[in-house]
């Protein structure tokens, strides 16, 4: 959307012209509304959403990113937010109630139906990065002893079933899942066809408490659509499908942006906020930046006698800065797809030790070089190439040792490994 775009609908909020405005965004897709609210400065959002006859629509909402949900909770009633979770799906209102504050929360939770609130506070009573968070518990099932032509009619009749759904879960007299057919399959069916016999027995199940890391990884090895998911009783209680797997693939590519310290952050975040955000990251990075600072000053004498070696000195701690993050970008990307497991960790260690040594050659010859021409001087292209390849090999090593040591302890890799790496090397 253009700023002409924006400016009109921001003279409308001035207008008190919330027809317009509803209108609008009754014509366009629910993510592109979003779009427009959170172009919206903070005071606009704010006169909007309290607009006389302006009802922000839940699919809006749900499209939002969380920071401004956050912001607009704030400016909505308790009961427009029941009204809100009472139209989406289980797996969207549980991502809202998770922004709203533990009073409020409960005042809302007690203004729901009491099936939904039970449905609701058992999925947030599981972990946040758990399969329950992600679920959605309105799904399909039948008895695997229906015909084809009593499923379709249930399907017509009953109005608790999901808006959308690809598969049909088949359960038996426990409601444990047997089998999933597809709903194109069942229109393409004779009448009289029992489900049974068209299932497909091969499924992946679930547990509730599945990490949502190791959920997207199944999602992705095996290309589903949808899956089931059980409780301990090994009964079925909610589906995931490839929509909320999505949501956790973005999570994972926001490590890149974990490693600066800044994977929390929205573009539409405050000057203040973004501040406060970065600040913790800030002051660890200008500790472990004086102990490096120590370091060198131990050796303050040698520098005096050589000067030349204060602007060599940084050539030297860049690469391996440099190299120590490419490791480390790699590594927190393999421990977050399980592709890097005890069974190929030693010899996950021994290639990246050997890359270490080979570019430490490299670039030690090329940095040798450069310096003999600079300063005609043996020894020190010898001290600079040796420091190189013994730098290269560190930044290697502790690329891939520290994130996977910090998960161990279960630290986020990709949160704290980058601050130890670069201050080692």
């Amino acid at each position: 959307f253009n700023k002409e775009y924006i400016r009109v609908v921001t003279s409308k909020i001035a207008s008190n012209d919330a027809k317009f405005i509803t209108n609008s965004f009754s014509e366009m897709h629910p993510a592109d509304a979003a779009d427009i609210i959170e172009h919206l400065n903070q005071n606009d959002r704010e006169s909007l959403i309290k607009l006389n006859n302006f009802n922000l629509d839940p699919e809006v909402f749900v499209e939002l990113n969380e920071s401004i949900q956050t912001e607009i909770i704030n400016y909505l009633s308790s009961d427009s937010i029941v009204s809100i979770i009472k139209n989406l799906d289980s797996d969207d209102a549980i991502s809202i109630l998770e922004n709203v504050p533990e009073e409020e929360k409960n005042n809302i939770l007690s203004s729901l139906p009491p099936k939904d609130r039970f449905a609701l506070l058992e999925s947030l009573s599981y972990p946040e990065d758990s399969a329950a968070r992600l679920m959605q518990r309105e799904f399909t099932a039948i008895p695997s002893n229906w015909s084809v032509g009593q499923t379709i009619d249930y399907l017509r009749e009953n109005k608790d079933l999901p808006e959308e759904f690809l598969e049909i879960f088949i359960v038996n007299e426990n409601f444990n899942p047997i089998g999933t057919v597809p709903s194109s399959k069942v229109l393409t069916t004779p009448r009289d066809t029992k489900m049974s016999s068209i299932m497909s027995e091969s499924q992946l199940l679930i547990p509730v408490d599945m990490d949502k890391e190791e959920v997207a990884n199944l999602f992705e090895n095996y290309n589903l659509n949808s899956a089931a998911v059980t409780d301990k009783n090994n009964k079925l209680v909610g589906m995931i499908t490839n929509d909320d797997v999505l949501t956790v693939l973005k999570e994972e590519a926001e490590d890149a942006l974990r490693l600066a310290g800044v994977g929390d952050e929205e573009i539409t975040d405050g000057v203040i906020t973004k501040t406060k955000r970065r600040f913790n990251w800030l002051l660890l990075n200008l500790f472990t930046a004086f102990l490096a600072t120590w370091c060198i000053s131990l050796f303050g004498a040698t520098i005096e006698q050589m000067v030349v070696l204060a602007f060599l000195m940084p050539i030297v701690a860049s690469m391996g800065g440099n190299a120590g993050m490419q490791t480390l970008a790699v590594t927190v990307r393999t421990i977050a797809t399980n592709d890097l497991t005890k069974n190929n960790f030693s010899s996950n260690v021994m290639k990246e030790f050997s890359i270490g040594i080979l570019n430490g050659i490299i670039f030690a010859i090329i940095s040798a070089f450069i310096v003999q021409i600079w300063f005609q001087d043996n020894l020190l292209s010898i001290i600079i190439a040796i420091s190189m390849v013994l730098t290269m090999i560190i930044a290697g090593l502790f690329g891939i040792l520290v994130p996977f040591t910090l998960k161990k302890l279960n630290i986020d890799p990709a949160i704290a490994s980058s601050v130890f790496v670069t201050t080692i090397t």
